[in-house]
């Protein structure tokens, strides 16, 4: 049996000690101490008691670890024919740059942030920015028109909205009432 065979069959078999064993592959702030709580079922909750930053898990623990000017993000686009290439290094300084604003914007733990771009890094960099300080990001389709885009912002009870305008630049109205087409 080869080795994807023989983690997807441990994975089935016996799901707790698999995870639990890939969960030492992750930095945590605090280790889980229970795998997997199904003292609610059918409602489980995994790692429940952990506490971990998903941002430090993909840039910083690699920068740490030598990676620092290994690719960590490849970006071509055959729409537009742009090509990018982010180190470790260089795509952990953007995150925490707009890690940043969002702070001086007031956004904190738990906040929610819409982010409104089409597919290109600076989307990935500002949900790497949300993980980063604890908020919560919703994607929006780019396309969406004002009305729709306004409702998913209403309806997620957004703080701000991160979008990118043509000129590459950030557009991070410091509240999202102020651009929203429903604002009174």
């Amino acid at each position: 049996m080869g080795r994807y065979a023989e983690a997807f069959h441990q994975s089935l078999a016996d799901p707790e000690g698999f995870w639990g064993e890939a969960a030492k592959d992750i930095d945590w702030y605090r280790a889980p101490t229970v795998v997997l709580d199904d003292s609610h079922a059918p409602f489980y909750h995994w790692f429940a008691d952990g506490v971990l930053n998903s941002c430090y898990n993909a840039l910083d623990r690699h920068v740490r670890n030598g990676r620092a000017t290994q690719a960590a993000l490849i970006y071509d686009s055959p729409v537009t024919g742009t090509q990018r290439t982010y180190t470790y290094a260089e795509l952990l300084a953007e995150v925490a740059r707009f890690a940043g604003l969002l702070r001086s914007l007031g956004v904190d733990r738990g906040d929610r942030v819409i982010v409104y771009m089409p597919m290109i890094p600076e989307a990935l960099i500002a949900m790497l920015a949300c993980a980063r300080i604890g908020a919560v990001h919703s994607v929006v389709f780019g396309g969406f028109a004002a009305a729709e885009l306004a409702a998913r912002i209403d309806g997620a009870a957004s703080r701000p909205a991160a979008s990118w305008s043509t000129s590459r630049s950030w557009t991070v109205p410091s509240t999202w009432r102020a651009t929203s087409p429903t604002a009174a």
